[in-house]
Order: structure tokens, then sequence, then C-alpha cells
């Protein structure tokens, strides 16, 4: 992760490309009188928690597949390259 030191005074001026930055993840100091005093990060995203039990009862409502993955996929990548 890029790190970067701002004065409070430039960060004012600045706000908007300082946000765009660590929203792409860089971390933002924000510095008064040469103290460090703030940091500016991106927000981590919740996950959202996968229910087991539904997950389950889907797959199991699902009707089996005539062929595997594999041989389904390299059917579908040969017959792609001639």
């Amino acid at each position: 992760m890029n790190r970067m030191i701002v004065a409070l005074r430039d960060a004012k001026a600045h706000l908007s490309q300082l946000t765009d930055r660590a929203a792409a993840g860089e971390e933002i100091i924000i510095s008064k009188r040469g103290r460090s005093v703030a940091r500016l990060v991106a927000v981590a995203e919740a996950r959202k928690p996968v229910n087991l039990q539904r997950l389950k009862a889907l797959t199991d409502a699902m009707p089996p597949q005539p062929e595997s993955a594999e041989s389904w996929m390299r059917a579908l990548r040969d017959g792609a390259r001639y």
C-alpha cells in the first residue's frame, strides 16, 4: 500500500483528489504542525454472509448435468480452435 503525508491546509485544498487516491488503495496521512492527526483510507465493503442452508437447497434442486464441466469446457475450447 502506498502512503502519502499531506499537511492539513493542502488536504483541505485537494480533498477531492485525495479521496480518489484513497479509494484507489493509497493511504493518506494528514498532518497538522508536523504531527500525524488523521488517516484517509478506502472503506472496506462489508461482505454479505452466505446462508449455507439456502445454498444447499439451491444446489440440491439443480438437475444433474449430462457431462462434467471439464469435458464440456474442453469440447468448447477445442471446437473454437478449428
